[in-house]
This record gives structure tokens, sequence and C-alpha cells, in this order.
């Protein structure tokens, strides 16, 4: 797997959106229950219980997604004692729940700091320049409705799934999906794991088809062992929305610079014409 650190497409202006939107999954982040225990790798029973009550609230769940069958009986926050010892206390839900906002709250919610920084990342590389092409009013509403997709798309194939599913990932997948569009011959800054992590510049079809290529395998459960945690599904379907969607200005987006100077790592040699 390839890291992208920069891309070689400079914005005509600021990417407010995409900055908001870095900002406020750190700050969500940063309040999520249980935080302090993830990070000190010492989380109790009463953080977990916490945490589970809150992503019970606020996470998209693909059976309430499809069925709308919201659950009888939801961790309260509480920890108990019973027959098999301390545990969360399970209790009628005190909120009203609504499934389609729920998939909205669960955009800026992850499961950890490598989750909440790997999406950020990417956000941050790719985002600036669709957010630049589309106008920020554009992006935004893109940014949600590709978030959705992904979300729809993974609980169709996943119907009966109560599994919390939280995170950036989908939203992100579109802006991959539209810079591959917009922007396939752009340059990308990667480091890539061989040995030592070598520094590389390669065009984005070949990073960001391959980022794709690797969804489509996990989501099928092969070549992982975690692909019942991961939503690999909703990558490939939020991926696939953000294509398409940015596929109408594509005829309108100007070419991003041609590299000079330095190619795959190594400065490029001069070439002469006859």
């Amino acid at each position: 797997m390839v890291i992208p650190v920069h891309d070689v497409n400079p914005v005509r202006r600021t990417p407010w959106v995409t900055y908001a939107l870095i900002a406020a999954n750190v700050f969500v982040f940063l309040f999520m229950p249980g935080l302090s225990g993830s990070v000190a790798g010492d989380s109790s029973l009463a953080q977990s219980c916490h945490l589970h009550a809150f992503l019970e609230h606020y996470a998209a769940v693909p059976r309430e997604l499809i069925h709308h069958q919201l659950p009888q009986l939801v961790p309260n926050g509480e920890v108990g004692t019973g027959a098999h010892g301390a545990g969360c206390v399970i209790a009628p839900p005190g909120y009203d729940k609504s499934p389609v906002a729920s998939v909205f709250t669960a955009m800026f919610l992850h499961g950890g700091w490598l989750h909440l920084l790997g999406n950020m990342l990417f956000l941050l590389i790719f985002g600036n320049n669709i957010e630049d092409r589309m106008g920020h009013v554009r992006f935004a509403l893109f940014y949600v409705v590709c978030g959705y997709a992904a979300a729809y798309g993974f609980a169709l194939f996943n119907a009966d799934s109560s599994a919390p599913l939280i995170g950036a990932s989908g939203a992100i997948a579109g802006v991959l999906g539209a810079y591959l569009v917009l922007y396939p011959k752009a340059r990308v800054w990667v480091l890539v794991p061989f040995l030592v992590f070598l520094p590389l510049r390669l065009p984005a079809w070949l990073v960001l088809g391959f980022w794709f290529v690797l969804q489509a395998v996990y989501s099928s459960g092969e070549g992982v062992s975690d692909a019942g945690t991961v939503a690999y599904a909703a990558h490939v379907v939020g991926f696939l929305a953000g294509m398409l969607l940015a596929w109408p200005l594509k005829p309108g987006t100007p070419p991003p610079p041609e590299p000079g100077g330095l190619l795959f790592g190594r400065r490029a040699r001069p070439r002469h014409s006859w």
C-alpha cells in the first residue's frame, strides 16, 4: 500500500470547506467518549459502555437504514452486574433516532487515531483540488452526497447487519473518485514501503486506481483478515459515486501543470530534440 504525502497540483483559492471538514472531524473525535482510554491503551469497562451507547445513538446501522428497524434495547452507558459478572446495562433508548440523520453524524466519527489521521491525510491532499474545481458550496454538497451513497450502498449489501458504521472514508472515497476523473495525470508524491519508505512521484491514475482495486478486492473478503470490520464496500460505492458526479465537470477542467525536475524521486535527465 502506498502512502500519499503531496500532489503537484496547485489551487487558485483557499479550500475552506476542506479545512473545516478536517477541523470538525478532529474536534468530534477528541470529544468522543472513551478517547482517553484508547490513547492510553487501557480502556475501562465504563468507558467501553459509554462509547457503545454513544455509537448506538449516532452511528449508522445498516439494518436501520434498510429496514428502519430500531432496537428496543440499547446500551445506556452504565455498568451493571448480572449473572455473568459486570457488563454494560441494556435499556430502552431514551432518544428518538433518525436512521437518515445518523448517516451524517456517522461521517464525523472514527474508531481510533489511525482511522482518523489516515482519512484526514487523503482529504487534505485530494480535497483541495476538488473544492477548487467545484467551488465551496458544491463541494460541501458533493462530499455529503458521496457519504450518503457510500453508507446506503454498503447497507444494501449488508442489510441485516447491526454493526455500527462510522468514518469519513465513504465521503473521502468520493473525493478520490472525482480526482481520478478530473486530474488523472496529476503527479502525486507517495511513500512506498520497500525495506525503507521510498519517495516516488506517480501519476494520480496509478495511485488512485491501485487504491480502488485494493478496496474492490478487499470488499470481496480476499487478501485481508479484517474484511468484516472495515467497510470496503462503502469505499467502492463512494468512489464510483464521486466519479459519476465529477464526470460532467471534466471537459472544462484545466489540466494540472506538467511536472519538471524530479521524476520517480530522481532528477530527470534533459532530452534532446532531433
